[in-house]
């Protein structure tokens, strides 16, 4: 009866003292790099795999005839159109034309949309005003802003770049509001109780906590600068502002060359693309990891 008493007062140590085991056992699992086959298997080989297979429905209806081949031209084709840009040396200033302006307007919008989407977050009387004129201009599709912009500021880069900007800047914006909003108010009491107030709590504690809504807004408003610029480029083309991926396809339509046509389509898609896979998704990927939820 005696040795019972004695040894119950030590029973919550020991499951403490198992748990904290666990954790500590938790958090020394070792960080294992991915292998280069698992890589290639599950990053690599579905989108090749998903080309080729585009490739090959494409080719395989070029064979049946199902239409006249001027409005369905053959892969070669296309091959050929690109070929013959890479010879003339047009391709990579076509490409960078586009690129450089909506990197700029992009990064315009960001300073813009950071700021404006703190305001709005931790204002109220900003965001009763603001808010619902964000979430439409939002939804507004960036050709409309076309029209406006070319009668305000004429065919030239300003015009360009204020397009993006109407396009990118309200989803930015929305993005760093809904990021916030999702902050557990705790964080803010916890980082009040160390000192963190004002822009030293927002820098610390607020824009870190709301990385991920953020990280999103950012990334839809690149694609709403990229698709705001190619269709400013698209209604605005002139040869003053230099050849880019827009105007490039303007001018395969208006010569009725549908190879050039579906090699402007494929090249803004591969531009797209790059972007996603060269920034964004790193800075995902480095996100969810830092917070444990991915490797």
């Amino acid at each position: 009866m005696a040795s019972t008493e004695a040894t119950e007062p030590d029973a919550p140590d020991t499951g403490i003292a198992g748990l904290e085991a666990g954790l500590d056992a938790l958090d020394s699992v070792p960080a294992r790099r991915t292998p280069v086959r698992q890589i290639l298997l599950h990053k690599v080989l579905p989108p090749i795999s998903a080309v080729v297979l585009v490739l090959a429905g494409w080719k395989l209806l070029v064979l049946a005839r199902v239409t006249d081949d001027y409005k369905l031209p053959d892969p070669s084709a296309v091959w050929h159109s690109l070929r013959q840009l890479w010879l003339n040396g047009t391709l990579f200033d076509i490409i960078w034309t586009s690129v450089s302006r909506g990197l700029l307007g992009f990064l315009a919008a960001l300073a813009i949309g950071t700021p404006l989407g703190l305001l709005v977050a931790r204002v109220p009387y900003i965001r009763a005003a603001l808010g619902p004129l964000l979430s439409g201009l939002q939804s507004l599709p960036s050709v409309a802003w076309v029209p406006a912009a070319v009668i305000w500021l004429g065919i030239t880069d300003s015009a360009m770049y204020a397009v993006i900007l109407l396009g990118a800047v309200p989803s930015i914006a929305n993005g760093l509001v809904s990021g916030i909003d999702q902050v557990p108010p705790l964080y803010l009491r916890a980082g009040r109780t160390l000192g963190a107030t004002g822009l030293r709590g927002t820098r610390h504690i607020l824009l870190p906590a709301a990385l991920p809504g953020y990280l999103a807004g950012l990334k839809q408003g690149w694609a709403f600068s990229w698709r705001s610029l190619m269709a400013a480029e698209l209604i605005a083309s002139s040869p003053d502002l230099g050849l880019g991926l827009g105007q490039y396809l303007e001018n395969a339509r208006t010569d009725s060359d549908m190879p050039g046509v579906l090699l402007g389509i494929l090249l803004i898609l591969l531009v797209g693309i790059a972007i996603d896979l060269l920034v964004f998704t790193p800075l995902e990927r480095r996100v969810l990891r830092t917070r444990g939820l991915a490797r």
